[in-house]
C-alpha cells in the first residue's frame, strides 16, 4: 500500500518547523482527497496520541532526504521498474519540522546505540550502550515499555536484524550492543506484541557462543513465550490480532533484509508490508505504539553507495505512506514522528568536478547494491579475471563506460586508471590497506573495486562523500497529528523522546 499525494518542497517543510510557525498550514492546490486534512490536526493541550508511529531512518539526515526527493522528482530517474512512487516523498506531507542534535554522552559524533537510547528513553548514554545510563549501572525505561505499561500494544520493526542497536534500544537493556544473543533473548520477556523485519543475529552460532546468559535457541524462546514465529508474508497474514508475533523474511549474512535495490527481484517482505501487517495486528481500543527503522540506509551510506541508500529511503517512505493512510482514518488520535539517529557518510549533493551541475538521472543505471557487487568481485579472485572483463561487468551493472547509453557515462583516462588500480588491489589476495591513501580511497574494509565504481558513478551524478562513518550534523524531525506541534524548533535528540512521551501521556 502506498499513498500518492501532492507534496510540498523540503525547503517549505523545514522552514515551517524552524521558524516555529503555525501547526496548521495551507497547501495550495490540494483537493480534499489528495492528502491528510491538516486543518484537523489536534492541539496537544487537549488531545493525547492514542496511536503512535515512530519512524527512524538510521543514517538519515537532510542530505539523504534531499537526495531521495531529487531522485524521485527527476522524470528521467526510475528507482524500480513500475514503482508506485514516482514523485516527491510522503515525508513532505508533514506540516511540522524541527532539527535535533545527536551527540552522545561521551563523544560528539554518536553511534547508533547511544543515539537510539536517547530517542527511546530521553536520556543520553555512552557509545555502544543499549538503554542503560552512561556508566551502565541502571536500566532506562523506554517509551515502548511505558506504552506497554499503559495498556497499549507495542510493535518493533526494522530492516536490519531485530537485535541490532536501534530496535534493541526499545525493548532491551545491555552494556554492549555487541551482546546480540542476550539482547535477542529479551524479546521473549518483553511481552511486546509484534516484532517484524530482520532475523535475530544473536541466534547465529558464533553469537550464541558469546552469550552472557545462554538460554537456548531464540525461536524456541519466543515460541515458549507465546509468540507465533513466521518467515513469509503469507504466514504473517495468517496471524490473527491478539496473537503475539515475531515475523521475519529472507535475510542476509547479518540477519538483515536485503537492500531494496536487490530485494525487488524476490518475494521477500518489504518494510511497508511489515508496517501494514503490524497495524492490522496492533490496532485496538487502547491504542498502540510502533517503531519502524530503516537500518540499511546507514549501511549503504557507510559504504558510500548513494543508489542503495536512496532505494532504502524510498522503501522507508513507502512504509511511512502506510502510516499516513492510517492517520487519515484517525487524524485526531494519531501521531507520526520521523527522524534520523545521525547522519552517515557526510553525503554532499555537489561535487567539485561537476561544479553547479548535477545529473541524478545517471544513478538509474546502477542495478545492484555494493554488497551484492562485492560478492561478484570476490568471486573473481584467483580465476584469471581480466580488467577488460571487469569493465564489461561494470558497464552491465552500473552503466559506467557506456557512452552510447549516455555520453556522461564515458570513462576518462583518470577514472579508468583509478578502476584498474582498484581492480588489481581487489584481485590481490595479499592486499592490505596499510597506507593513508589506500584507507581514504577504499575505506576501512570495503572492496577496493566496488567502492571505486560507486564513487565514480556518484561523482558523475554530482554527489560525493566526506566519510565512511557517522557525522555530527543535526537531523531533521518531522511530525503530524496529535501532539505534532511539540516538534517545532531546534532541540536535542533526547527531547524527541520526551515530546513523544508527553504527546502520548506515556509517563
Amino acid at each position: 500500500m502506498k499513498s500518492t499525494r501532492k507534496r510540498r518542497s523540503l525547503f517549505q517543510t523545514l522552514l515551517t518547523g524552524l521558524m516555529m510557525s503555525m501547526l496548521v498550514i495551507s497547501i495550495s492546490g490540494c483537493d480534499d482527497d489528495d492528502g491528510p486534512d491538516l486543518t484537523n490536526t489536534p492541539n496537544t493541550t487537549t488531545k493525547t496520541a492514542k496511536y503512535i508511529f515512530f519512524f527512524i531512518g538510521d543514517g538519515m539526515a537532510s542530505p539523504q532526504v534531499n537526495m531521495t526527493e531529487a531522485a524521485l522528482a527527476d522524470p528521467n530517474f526510475r528507482l524500480v521498474d513500475g514503482a508506485v512512487t514516482l514523485g516527491a516523498l510522503n515525508l513532505q506531507q508533514f506540516p511540522v519540522a524541527g532539527m535535533a542534535t545527536t551527540h552522545a554522552d561521551d563523544r560528539y559524533i554518536t553511534g547508533s546505540a547511544a543515539a537510539a537510547t536517547a530517542l527511546a528513553t530521553g536520556h543520553k548514554t555512552t557509545i555502544g550502550t543499549i538503554s542503560k545510563n552512561a556508566d551502565r549501572t541502571q536500566n532506562l525505561k523506554t517509551m515502548a515499555q511505558m506504552a506497554k505499561e499503559k495498556g497499549m500494544k507495542v510493535g518493533i520493526v526494522s530492516s536490519v536484524s531485530i537485535d541490532h542497536a536501534t530496535p534493541a534500544c526499545f525493548y532491551a537493556h545491555a552494556d554492549s550492543r555487541g551482546h546480540y544473543y542476550d539482547i535477542a533473548a529479551q524479546m521473549a520477556t518483553s511481552d511486546f506484541d509484534y516484532y517484524g523485519g530482520g532475523y535475530a543475529k544473536g541466534n547465529f552460532s558464533k553469537y550464541q557462543g558469546r552469550a552472557i546468559n545462554f538460554q537456548g535457541d531464540i525461536e524456541a524462546l519466543m515460541t515458549g513465550a507465546g509468540y507465533t514465529v513466521v518467515d513469509n508474508l503469507g504466514a504473517l497474514k495468517g496471524v490473527q490480532p491478539g496473537q503475539k508475533c515475531w515475523a521475519y523474511t529472507g535475510y542476509d549474512g547479518s540477519g538483515a533484509l536485503y537492500y531494496e535495490v536487490d530485494r525487488v527481484s524476490t518475494d521477500h517482505v518489504s518494510l511497508a508490508e511489515f508496517t501494514e501487517e503490524g497495524i492490522r495486528l496492533l490496532d485496538n481500543e487502547k491504542g498502540f505504539f510502533m517503531m519502524i527503522e530503516a537500518g540499511k540506509v546507514d549501511w549503504a551510506c557507510h559504504a558510500n553507495d548513494v543508489v542503495s541508500a536512496t532505494h532504502d529511503m524510498v522503501a522507508f517512505d513507502d512504509a511511512l505512506g502506510v502510516a499516513l493512510d492510517f492517520y487519515n482514518q484517525h487524524p485526531d488520535e494519531t501521531l507520526i514522528v520521523v527522524t534520523g539517529d545521525h547522519e552517515c557518510g557526510g553525503l554532499s549533493l555537489g561535487y567539485a568536478g561537476t561544479g553547479y551541475e548535477t545529473a541524478f538521472n545517471l544513478l538509474q543505471h546502477q542495478k545492484i547494491s555494493y554488497q551484492e557487487y562485492t560478492e561478484i568481485v570476490e568471486s573473481w579472485v584467483g580465476t584469471g579475471m581480466t580488467f577488460a572483463a571487469a569493465l564489461e561487468s561494470v558497464r552491465q551493472n552500473f552503466g559506467l563506460g557506456d557512452a552510447a547509453l549516455n555520453p556522461a557515462l564515458a570513462l576518462t583516462d583518470n577514472e579508468r586508471a583509478q578502476l584498474e588500480q582498484a581492480f588489481n588491489d581487489s584481485m590481490d589476495p595479499n592486499f592490505e590497506r596499510d597506507t593513508e591513501e589506500e584507507y581514504l580511497k577504499y575505506g576501512p574494509y570495503y572492496d577496493p573495486f566496488t567502492v571505486t565504481v560507486t564513487h565514480i558513478l556518484n561523482q558523475k551524478a554530482g554527489v560525493t562523500w566526506t566519510s565512511y562513518y557517522h557525522t555530527g550534523v543535526p537531523v531533521p524531525v518531522y511530525a503530524i497529528g496529535a501532539g505534532g506541534n511539540l516538534f517545532t524548533g531546534s532541540y536535542d535528540n533526547t527531547d524527541v523522546a520526551k515530546k513523544i512521551i508527553e504527546a502520548g501521556s506515556l509517563n
